[in-house]
Formats: structure tokens, C-alpha cells, sequence
């Protein structure tokens, strides 16, 4: 079971620590396939169907009990729907937990991250599995073309711009610029690698975003497996929490310096 250490009438610098506990009466949704993935739940006491549609049909996939966690997908990967449905099979009471409060847990707490991952090894392999029956035979998931998709065009007015060494960056021409190093072991290249320029090894993999918002300003987001901060200005962001930016402000990934430029609206 996942612990908070907080202080009451102390003050902290993360304000998403406390628990925030929540019940689910038997046979309500706690989420539905195709939702807005915005949190993780760790169940306290019950238990919980994990239900995904198949053609016109509803199958249940698995039922967690106390101690179980689901929809952590969404601490992984923001923004991207829900795969499956949560029913609470009884009454439930949970504990929600939040992009932020996540990246603290792991930081204080690894074996949360491994517990993760021993999941979803079991899940890549029922998934294996599954395509394995539908076609007929096995499926070489390395020879798959499971990496990215096609690169973004740069964006010619937004730019990241290394501080030591003057490289431009362009952000990519599309609402979200991923922000790391390569990985050559799963083949996933963030719009902008700083690998170049990130001379201590700082940057994690999947570092930071840069969002577009709709009135054409931007915004700063850590995302929660970055293990070295990102910075703007000296102020360190709060993992999967968009903060301002504005031209000329300085946004440090690990230990690497870079400012943001934009040009002028027309």
C-alpha cells in the first residue's frame, strides 16, 4: 500500500501528497474505456472489474482486490485515453493519486516503479498472446514496427535554444513537443534529442513537453520519470503540471540550458 508522509499544519513544497481518498458504491464506474486518463487508483478495501469492449460484447479481464492498483497507463503516457473500463464489483475505497503525487512516489518509493513494470511485462505478454491467437501464429513484437510514427515538421516560429552552444531546436508543428534523449532500445526519438548537447548525461529519456495552448502560447510540463528536474527560470516544475512560458525564459532540462524563443504574432 502506497504511504504519504505529511505533517498536519506543516507547510510543503508539493501540495498533492495527501492522500485523496475516494469510495465507489458496488456497481458504479470509476472510469470508462475511452475517458481521459488523469489518475491511478491503489485500492484500500473491495474489489474492481477490469471490463474492455470486444465487437458488441463487454469481458471482464481481470478483478483486483486490496492492495491492487489500475489506470496507471495515464502516469506513463498523458493524455491518452483510457484503454478499458473500472466497475466497482463491490463497494470500493480507493486512493487517488495524481501526476504529481505519482512523481513523488517513485522518487521516494521505487519498488512502486517495479511493481509497475512486473505489470505491464504480464500485460505485453497477454497482449502477445491475443494477437498470437487472432492470426494464427506467433508474433515477433521487435519485428512489429511498434516504434514512433512519422516525425513532425518543425515549427519555423518556436525554438529551444541551447545556451552554451547556441544549437536551435525547432519545436515540432503540432501541439505537443516531446523533450529527451533517444533510446536506441526501443527505437522512441523525442521531437527534440539533446543528447548533443546534454555532455553530463542529465536528460532523461522522455524528459519534458513543450504544449501549444489554443491562443498560441506555450507551456512547460516535466514529465514524471524525469529523475534531474526541469527548471524555468530557476523555478523546478511539479511533474505533469503545465507552467507559462515566455520568450526569453530560461528552461533547464538536468543540468542542460535552454531558452525559449518565439516569434512575434503577426
Amino acid at each position: 500500500m502506497v504511504k504519504f508522509k505529511t505533517t498536519a499544519g506543516q507547510k510543503t513544497t508539493h501540495d498533492s501528497l495527501e492522500p485523496m481518498r475516494t469510495r465507489f458504491p458496488k456497481g458504479s464506474r470509476v472510469f470508462a474505456e475511452g475517458d481521459l486518463g488523469l489518475a491511478m487508483y491503489v485500492i484500500e478495501s473491495g474489489d474492481v472489474e477490469i471490463r474492455k469492449t470486444m465487437g458488441d460484447e463487454e469481458r471482464v479481464l481481470a478483478v483486483l482486490g486490496k492492495g491492487d492498483f489500475f489506470g496507471e497507463m495515464c502516469m506513463l503516457e498523458e493524455e491518452t485515453p483510457r484503454t478499458a473500463s473500472a466497475i466497482a464489483k463491490t463497494d470500493i475505497e480507493a486512493v487517488m493519486i495524481d501526476q504529481s503525487a505519482f512523481s513523488f512516489i517513485l522518487r521516494h518509493n521505487p519498488e512502486i516503479a517495479v511493481r509497475m513494470m512486473r505489470k505491464l511485462v504480464v500485460r505485453l505478454r497477454q497482449t502477445t498472446r491475443l494477437l498470437e491467437d487472432a492470426l494464427g501464429h506467433s508474433v515477433n513484437l521487435e519485428e512489429s514496427g511498434l516504434t514512433d510514427g512519422p516525425k513532425a515538421p518543425p515549427d519555423p516560429t518556436a525554438r529551444l535554444i541551447e545556451v552554451g552552444t547556441g544549437t536551435i531546436f525547432p519545436l515540432a508543428d503540432q501541439r505537443e513537443t516531446t523533450v529527451g534523449r533517444i533510446d536506441p532500445v526501443t527505437g522512441i526519438h523525442p521531437d527534440i534529442d539533446l543528447t548533443t548537447v546534454d555532455t553530463k548525461r542529465s536528460i532523461s529519456r522522455r524528459h519534458a513537453r513543450i504544449l501549444r495552448e489554443e491562443d498560441g502560447s506555450y507551456s512547460a510540463v516535466e514529465d514524471v520519470a524525469a529523475m534531474n528536474g526541469t527548471f524555468v527560470n530557476g523555478v523546478r516544475l511539479s511533474a505533469g503540471r503545465p507552467f507559462p512560458l515566455k520568450v526569453g525564459d530560461i528552461v533547464v532540462f538536468g543540468t542542460t540550458q535552454c531558452r525559449f524563443e518565439m516569434d512575434s504574432q503577426p
